[in-house]
């Protein structure tokens, strides 16, 4: 029975010796940087991300600008100052972002214009016909979108066309704040 005595006290000594180097192993947990499981956003740009900036400033910016709904923006402002002075200011701001809008688009375009030619002119140089067609036609292309942009700045100075749709719909706006401010003021009231 001896031997098996000293087998029985090993077991319990392992027994009560492992319980606390657990315990301890569990308290102390390590410290693992975040970095090392989870992917951080804020990562160096990427040459692509870097053309999306310039690209953004392109036609889709200005038609972005013209397709916003302005009619809510008008009934909140008509809400918290419902002057036609008020109404008038805001149609001016409108107007004049939309200018600083296009000088946005009208810059991109020019400056693409000239980096295409220089292009055009370097690799017809070095007798690349297809790369030159294609560069040919994405200038076409560019002046296009550059005709619209002066075609959609041209109505924005006579407001007529494309720029009259932001106008009438913040004004829109702005005249239904002014009859929810009396619905709600004098013509709910009983007398």
């Amino acid at each position: 029975m001896g031997i098996f005595n000293f087998l029985n006290k090993n077991k319990s000594f392992e027994d009560s010796t492992s319980t606390p180097i657990i315990t301890n192993i569990q308290q102390e947990k390590p410290d693992i940087p975040e970095r090392i499981f989870i992917a951080n956003e804020n990562v160096s740009p990427t040459p692509e991300a870097s053309t999306q900036q310039i690209v953004d400033n392109n036609i889709n910016l200005l038609f972005s600008f013209l397709d916003r709904n302005h009619e809510n923006k008008g009934y909140e402002d008509a809400l918290v100052n419902p002057d036609v002075h008020h109404l008038n200011q805001n149609l001016d701001a409108l107007r004049n972002e939309l200018i600083r809008t296009v000088n946005k688009v009208k810059t991109f375009y020019e400056d693409f214009i000239k980096e295409i030619d220089y292009h055009i002119d370097s690799r017809s140089r070095s007798g690349m016909v297809d790369t030159v067609e294609e560069l040919k036609m994405k200038k076409e292309i560019a002046e296009n979108h550059i005709r619209k942009v002066l075609d959609i700045e041209a109505s924005a100075i006579n407001n007529t066309g494309d720029s009259q749709g932001i106008l009438l719909s913040y004004a829109k706006g702005f005249r239904n704040g002014l009859a929810a401010i009396s619905h709600h003021a004098v013509l709910k009231r009983k007398l």
